[in-house]
């Protein structure tokens, strides 16, 4: 499939595969595609909330100098250090930084010599800038619509969302971990999705509490905006090949009327190089490269012409489609409907109803790893869906039971 865009174009255009486009992985690219979905999404159902008056807009007074703070001399002095270290060896290797960006970026790599020669330029320029400023800060009064912060909602929720996902999967394989703490962190793979939206859920409620949005309201966004972020997200697990498949599938039964690929599907170039190797392949020199220590990235290239060249064999389920199908026929059905609910809160618990079924049955057929516990042997996505499906029960009749109190009170 595409393991990055060089793949993409290659089978859309002809053009080279590992070429500098190779820098822009598939499922990052998916993934900021997602995140901008429900920022789309955000932006349009908070403004419709402010129209109604059900979210107010806060009075603020802005205080603004044109001196920057030490703090922000600090950052965007560190900040000149680690491009001014980063880009003259990236320039440099840059074979080796498409094959594996983030290792790359996140590595001890770099002329430090040159960032440290950039940063101190920051920093005397911006000193210098002080000096020339007026000292005496400009306050002003405005209001502020919580829609103007849907950018910092989003963010929010993404790197709390990324860093649960990444600290939930660390441990289902610890030892993995400890072998290589920054390479299971800084790994685009890896990532468990309960982490994720357990975390950004508490960073984002804070948030928007803090900013004046009645965090009820935003759990009704939030609940839509996670299924077609979801959706959109598993588009790139599909296309990029992340080792978020399936287990081996059956053999496919004669009344199967849709396309065999969503039956069952090899994962041609998967970004993990995972499986066997592909027939346009020289086994010999890939086990050779192998032995001489060379990455699989580089031992495809060898022997091969290209970095990705494993496929799966048996064909396995592609869990990834069948989520992302379920991800937008149930954002569908919340976004048709969400005027029919009058209760706030009840659309954020039908979520979490739909999004516990599904995992729980999904997951069945998808490769994980199973524990243990009272009885049962159940992936740690499963405990969790079961608890999901609880809560959004609990939640609906708690705020049910509530109006009722109230009508009758």
């Amino acid at each position: 499939m595409y393991p990055d865009l060089s793949y993409l174009f290659n089978a859309l255009l002809g053009t080279d595969v590992d070429n500098w486009t190779s820098i822009f992985k598939t499922f990052g690219f998916m993934l900021v595609v997602a995140l901008a979905a429900c920022g789309v999404l955000l932006k349009y159902e908070l403004e419709q909330k402010e129209k109604e008056g059900l979210i107010l807009p806060q009075k603020i007074t802005l205080i603004s100098t044109e001196k920057l703070s030490f703090q922000d001399i600090l950052i965007n002095s560190l900040f000149s250090l680690f491009i001014g270290a980063k880009l003259p060896l990236l320039i440099m290797q840059f074979d080796q930084f498409k094959g594996d960006p983030a290792s790359f970026v996140f590595s001890m790599q770099g002329i430090w010599w040159v960032g440290s020669l950039a940063a101190a330029a920051t920093m005397a320029y911006y000193f210098w800038s002080n000096s020339k400023a007026d000292p005496n800060p400009q306050k002003t009064e405005m209001l502020r619509y919580p829609s103007s912060k849907t950018n910092d909602i989003i963010i929010i929720a993404g790197l709390s969302g990324v860093l649960g996902s990444k600290l939930f999967s660390v441990t289902e394989d610890l030892s993995g971990f400890f072998k290589d703490p920054l390479g299971a962190l800084f790994s685009g793979s890896g990532l468990n999705v309960y982490g994720g939206l357990i975390l950004a859920f508490i960073a984002v409620y804070w948030y928007v509490k803090k900013i004046g949005i009645k965090p009820i309201y935003m759990m009704d966004i939030a609940g839509m905006g996670i299924l077609l972020g979801y959706a959109v997200g598993r588009i790139g697990c599909q296309l990029s090949g992340d080792g978020d498949w399936g287990i081996e599938a059956a053999a496919m039964p004669q009344w199967w009327f849709l396309p065999d690929w969503l039956w069952s599907f090899h994962y041609p170039n998967n970004v993990n190089n995972d499986g066997v190797l592909m027939a346009s392949c020289d086994p010999e020199v890939y086990k050779s490269a192998i032995m001489s220590r060379m990455s699989p990235e580089d031992s495809c290239l060898k022997s091969c012409g290209f970095r990705y060249c494993h496929e799966l064999n048996p064909k396995v389920y592609p869990t990834p489609v069948y989520e992302t199908i379920f991800g937008l026929s149930a954002f569908a059905l919340l976004w048709f409907n969400k005027h029919r609910f009058k209760i706030p809160g009840t659309i954020f618990f039908l979520y979490m109803i739909l999004n516990g079924v599904e995992r729980f049955f999904i997951e069945k057929i998808r490769v994980n790893e199973k524990y243990d516990f009272l009885g049962f042997h159940w992936s740690q996505a499963q405990y969790i869906s079961i608890l999901f499906v609880v809560a959004g029960i609990l939640g609906i009749i708690y705020l049910y039971r509530s109006k009722a109190k109230n009508i009758t009170a």
